[in-house]
């Protein structure tokens, strides 16, 4: 009952969350220098058409009533028309924000693997050479620009070996869920290495400090093996703070994802919103904003409904 009123608390919370996201997504087009449809159509239109176009974008009205507007045509008529296309928003938006998304539940688990699997092994053997060198290329890879370490990847995996494809979703002419995967396997590595390296140290720290506890004395004293004690014990009382610090870093993958679908030509958002910042599509920007920050918040939630579910004084209240 505890865990029910723990997650409704948190969907509540959502709401005004969503608000202010919406106020200030509007407020960074609304409050932009110039004028977005003269800047668009001042060559092509005469001045009363011009004024026409405002009034089909409610931008000669006041700010607080233009803020309706907008919101109105965000819920209910696709997010209002694309400046440069006059195409619905969504529209636009959709399907790149599906390829985005792919990307970075990909990256994710990338970022989860290997970061627990590298958070653990320098755990388990801290203090020795493994730990510290394990932690200077730790230490190493999160201090470089993602932007860098695809270009090197691409450098060395397509261009050199030519292992994994240089970039895009697909092959040319298709392909099927293969060839997506081996299009994915770089531009995935490369968003997620700042984001697993946090995740490591994370998993290290965890993995030494339940390693000193007295229950784990204990066991190994009475002979337990050192694997039942690590996989039944050490990393099921970690696993909470192993979700809690990947919630917290998708903010930091979604800002990896953005430059490494420029990097890698991958088809998603972040191409679509550089185009738009370019054309100052403005509207296509501001549902952009609302997206991405709509799948973090979601993400938030599910990872704090996962953390109460792993919490034992909430499955037992």
């Amino acid at each position: 009952m505890k865990q029910v009123r723990h997650i409704g608390f948190r969907v509540l919370n959502v709401v005004p969350l969503l608000v202010l996201v919406s106020i200030l997504a509007f407020l960074l087009g609304a409050l932009t220098p110039g004028d977005p449809v003269e800047s668009q159509f001042a060559s092509r239109y005469t001045p009363e058409q011009l004024d026409e176009l405002r009034a089909i974008y409610g931008l000669d009205r006041p700010l607080w009533e233009q803020y309706f507007v907008w919101l109105q045509n965000l819920v209910a008529d696709g997010g209002g028309l694309s400046l440069t296309l006059g195409t619905p928003v969504f529209d636009m938006l959709v399907p790149p924000f599906l390829n985005t998304v792919i990307l970075t539940v990909a990256g994710a688990f990338v970022c989860v693997v290997f970061g627990t699997l590298i958070g653990a092994v320098a755990g388990i053997f801290h203090g020795t050479w493994i730990d510290r060198s394990v932690m200077l290329l730790a230490q190493i890879g999160s201090n470089l620009s993602v932007y860098w370490f695809g270009l090197v990847l691409i450098s060395v995996f397509s261009l050199r070996l030519g292992w994994l494809p240089v970039g895009g979703m697909q092959s040319r002419g298709g392909g099927g869920f293969a060839d997506l995967l081996e299009h994915l396997v770089l531009p995935a590595v490369s968003a997620a290495l700042i984001s697993m390296l946090v995740l490591a140290r994370f998993v290290r720290i965890g993995v030494i400090r339940e390693a000193a506890t007295d229950y784990v004395r204990t066991f190994r004293s009475q002979g337990v093996p050192l694997r039942t004690i690590y996989g039944r014990n050490i990393f099921r009382n970690i696993a909470p703070s192993i979700v809690n610090v990947t919630g917290l870093e998708i903010g930091t993958l979604i800002t990896g994802v953005f430059f490494v679908e420029i990097v890698f030509n991958w088809p998603g958002i972040g191409t679509q919103l550089v185009n738009a910042v370019n054309g100052k599509d403005y509207p296509v920007i501001q549902g952009g904003i609302v997206l991405v920050a709509l799948c973090y918040l979601l993400v938030d939630l599910i990872t704090d409904v996962i953390v109460d579910a792993l919490d034992p004084r909430l499955r037992g209240a």
